[in-house]
């Protein structure tokens, strides 16, 4: 007999091929977060559904497989990101189905409900088990409606640098009445059912690890400073992977962070990575990349990125950027641009998340 989670994942990729259906859930799918990705991989989620450290083992192989796309998608729009989100969930989703006990399959439903909050009530699933019809379908997708657009609205303004005082304030009212708003649309049965359907709390907002695998290094002919590094060869330590380009001016201003960091950290487990991606002719001329090195001292591995298959791979849209990658091999965190522009604080704020990294198991 198939499993309600199986079943679901052939749902998903119904749905993915084809929106046929013009029910108002199926109209407001795009309102639904996509977090299931984001949620497996935290080490809280593997605890509460108590997956086995073979389990864990087994899973990991599966994010390296679609961790990169996942990565990727982040740069396109969000109706573009979502078909290539439900795309990807797709493995990972046949794997609990396939790996896990339908206890276990039942909870990471239950889970991916409190990931989603009140915009859970808007997919097909949830209105078929609490009964929801088409009146009340209407109204919660309209209460969610209007944050997105109040979203987007901030958005634009905070782009265009325009004032955003009173779209701040409309936003947050707005996500205060749609948070509230579903026990005024649901009936008290309806109310009490989904309390029996998600079981017991669960607070998603305490999850710390909730970005990809890091991808990993692509081979180049040229690397300074270091042989050729892989990332898998690196677990056990924090390495932080940051984009430059010799002749960029924001660049400059973050050598002296990376260099204090290569000197500083390393005998603490840290691991400096620069990946010199070319931007002008000149850096193109591995030569030309390797004497700006010696004349900046700078000292840690740097992977020449002459073709910028690594640029790609990870992703990347700017010079300077910084990645931080756990001891397990994910992305923690990551800053684009100068790490002081401004009065901006990013040197901190990496620094101290590598402390914490350091102290995790």
């Amino acid at each position: 007999m198939k499993s309600l989670f199986a079943i679901a994942i052939v749902a998903v990729a119904a749905a993915t091929a084809a929106r046929a259906d013009d029910s108002p859930t199926a109209a407001a799918d795009d309102l639904v977060p996509r977090y299931f990705l984001a949620m497996v991989h935290a080490p809280e989620v593997h605890a509460e559904l108590e997956l086995s450290e073979a389990q864990i083992a087994d899973l990991e192989n599966v994010f390296q497989s679609v961790d990169s796309t996942w990565f990727q998608s982040r740069l396109l729009p969000a109706d573009q990101q979502n078909k290539i989100i439900d795309q990807t969930e797709l493995p990972v989703r046949k794997w609990f189905a396939d790996n896990t006990s339908a206890k276990q399959q039942q909870r990471l439903k239950q889970l991916e409900c409190y990931s989603q909050g009140v915009r859970m009530l808007l997919t097909d699933e949830m209105a078929t088990q609490l009964d929801i019809d088409r009146g009340q379908q209407t109204k919660l997708i309209a209460l969610a409606k209007t944050c997105r657009d109040l979203e987007q609205r901030l958005q634009k303004a905070v782009a265009a640098k325009q004032p955003t005082d009173d779209l701040t304030e409309k936003l947050q009212k707005a996500v205060a009445a749609e948070r509230e708003g579903y026990k005024l649309v649901l009936k008290p049965q309806q109310i009490q059912k989904l309390g029996q359907v998600l079981g017991e709390p669960f607070d998603t907002g305490q999850l710390k690890r909730t970005y990809p695998m890091a991808p990993e290094f692509v081979a180049v002919e040229h690397w300074l400073n270091s042989p050729p590094l892989q990332i898998r060869e690196l677990k056990g330590k924090v390495v932080l992977v940051h984009f430059y380009a010799f002749q960029c001016h924001n660049c400059h201003a973050n050598f002296a962070h990376y260099q204090r960091w290569h000197r500083e950290l390393r005998d603490k487990g840290v691991v400096v990575v620069g990946i010199q991606t070319p931007e002008t002719s000149r850096e193109r001329d591995p030569k030309a990349v390797r004497a700006a090195a010696v004349d900046r001292q700078l000292e840690f591995p740097i992977l020449v990125d002459l073709g910028s298959q690594n640029w790609r791979a990870w992703g990347n849209t700017m010079w300077p950027t910084v990645y931080v990658v756990d001891k397990q091999g994910y992305i923690r965190h990551w800053w684009q641009g100068e790490l002081n522009w401004q009065g901006a604080t990013g040197d901190k704020t990496i620094e101290d998340l590598v402390e914490q990294l350091l102290q995790e198991g």
